[in-house]
């Protein structure tokens, strides 16, 4: 098995053969991490690109331009609309690969079109485990590359080197776009993202580390770390947080008793898989 440091020379040997590239930005742990490295190795030939809708938080995208003025990279803010696509928006177990697909479409015509040769985005060696239809997508746009990944580099990995760098995000929580709290076959509105955001600021008021507000329809279903969950229930917290989330347009409020975990929306595809197979 190859060390952590034969991982990042092979790294720096790949940048440096790309030339120039432009890196998919979000701010989180991953496209932080890269985008540095990218620096590092090519310069002003690497620019970070952050595409936002409705779909990133605000707060997310305000993070994402710190990041990048403390890393030193070029930063650019792409718009982009997946809600103008019927795919995405019908929001069935593909969504992610529409998604994907339009975002770095966007950003390797973004990138032909300012001379930069390749779009860089940031999966790792941990993330080919999960249900992750957005690299299917990835994989059919020849100009997309997955340099941590073709490296073997793993989450664990990226966090410590970025804490070695002094990047701000090495022990950033696992983030991901609003939209993946909408539940499977309920249509992506921005209405529902705007509930989804204003919910989650509303908890960080109340708990800690990572939360999600998982939207079905008029049920908001809370996931917060196992350890905060007695916090959320107490009487007059739960009291409190079911009145500001009714007052946002949802009916119920729960609180899920599994806890935190990723890619808890997918349960139900694998229960459909389970019934068909």
């Amino acid at each position: 098995m190859k060390d952590t440091n034969v991982k990042l020379q092979q790294l720096n040997v790949l940048l440096a053969e790309l030339g120039s590239a432009v890196i998919g930005f979000s701010g989180g742990t991953d496209s932080a991490f890269l985008a540095a490295a990218a620096y590092r190795v090519l310069g002003e030939r690497a620019v970070a690109v952050t595409c936002y809708s409705a779909t990133l938080p605000e707060s997310e995208r305000m993070e994402a331009a710190i990041t990048a003025r403390q890393i030193g990279i070029r930063h650019v803010l792409l718009p982009q609309n997946e809600l103008d696509s019927d795919d995405f928006v019908r929001n069935d177990a593909d969504r992610c690969y529409h998604c994907k697909k339009g975002r770095f479409s966007a950003l390797a015509a973004w990138a032909a079109a300012h001379g930069y040769h390749w779009v860089l985005e940031g999966a790792n060696a941990d993330d080919v485990g999960d249900y992750r239809p957005g690299l299917r997508a990835l994989s059919e746009l020849a100009v997309v590359r997955s340099p941590l990944l073709e490296v073997g580099l793993t989450k664990a990995e990226i966090r410590e080197l970025s804490r070695q760098w002094g990047l701000p995000t090495w022990n950033k929580p696992s983030a991901a776009c609003l939209s993946s709290r909408v539940a499977y076959g309920q249509p992506i509105t921005a209405a529902k993202l705007a509930q989804i955001e204003k919910a989650e600021a509303i908890l960080k008021k109340y708990c800690q580390g990572q939360i999600r507000v998982r939207h079905h329809g008029g049920l908001a279903r809370i996931e917060v770390e196992p350890a905060e969950i007695a916090r959320l229930t107490r009487p007059e917290v739960a009291r409190e947080i079911a009145e500001q989330l009714n007052a946002l347009g949802f009916t119920y409020v729960a609180v899920d008793l599994s806890g935190y975990r990723t890619g808890s929306m997918n349960q139900v595809l694998d229960l459909e898989n389970k019934q068909k197979a």
